[in-house]
């Protein structure tokens, strides 16, 4: 990214009347307005930041596209609210969902772009595809799952292939409540070097990731849970597979 040109910055975001004032931290690739139609990334987790995405500005180094990334309420550089942590009429999907219509808005960029969502953020680029709204070009999702319950079946299912002893510390852990433990996350992280990420060792922006979540947990552990297949949070229950029409008609 050295030869690119980079912009960052804040957007002032109000959640409501009597939250304190939120800021979402935002970094533009290339440049914004030079007739290109430019690409949004949307980080995963939710609890991560935005700074895997960053190795789609190769996009930007190639095709002059522009690229659009940013870290959500609750993580990386925008405002943080620990306080919150369990309150599921807070951390909600339309939070960040209006989170990203105020991105686009403020930066102007709402007449034509690309959406591309990573896991969660697929799920959130999703919400938002739905309500086709007129500027989005074309929605890429990634790795992003269209009903939890399913996403939960499979992750079962690759469950049952570790190692019989690492299976029995996390469902011992997930019985007792104790998920926080240096066992239990061990046992994870046996699950996430077989099916999340097979590199060996993980590139550094992944586990940077992590180590965000790590730093501040509310948002993970409210929505999701203390792991990609413990799906605990108020996404347990998510689809988006009955609001899906193909081919896409706008209303």
């Amino acid at each position: 990214m050295e030869s690119l040109p980079v912009t960052e910055g804040q957007i002032e975001f109000k959640i409501a009347d009597d939250v304190p004032p939120c800021f979402t931290y935002y970094k533009v690739v290339g440049e914004l307005h030079n007739g290109k139609t430019l690409l949004i990334a949307l980080h995963g987790g939710p609890g991560v930041n935005h700074e895997y995405l960053l190795v789609l500005s190769d996009l930007t180094k190639m095709l002059q596209i522009p690229l659009v990334v940013y870290d959500q309420i609750g993580t990386g550089r925008s405002t943080h609210y620990p306080n919150k942590m369990g309150d599921v009429a807070f951390w909600t999907e339309e939070l960040f969902v209006r989170e990203l219509d105020n991105l686009i808005n403020n930066l102007g960029i709402s007449d034509g772009y690309i959406l591309c969502g990573h896991s969660w953020g697929g799920m959130l680029a999703a919400r938002h595809a739905v309500r086709q709204p007129k500027g989005l070009k074309k929605l890429i999702l990634m790795s992003a799952p269209a009903d939890m319950k399913l996403w939960v079946t499979a992750q079962d299912r690759l469950r049952s292939l570790l190692p019989k002893e690492v299976q029995e510390v996390l469902t011992k852990h997930e019985k007792e409540g104790t998920t926080d433990s240096a066992e239990y996350q061990e046992a994870v992280g046996v699950f996430y070097a077989r099916y999340l990420c097979i590199m060996d060792p993980m590139p550094a922006e992944v586990t940077a990731g992590f180590a965000e979540i790590e730093k501040d947990p509310t948002v993970y552990l409210t929505m999701n849970g203390p792991s990609e297949f413990h799906i605990t949070g108020l996404l347990a229950n998510w689809s988006i597979v009955d609001e899906v029409r193909c081919p896409c008609q706008r209303s």
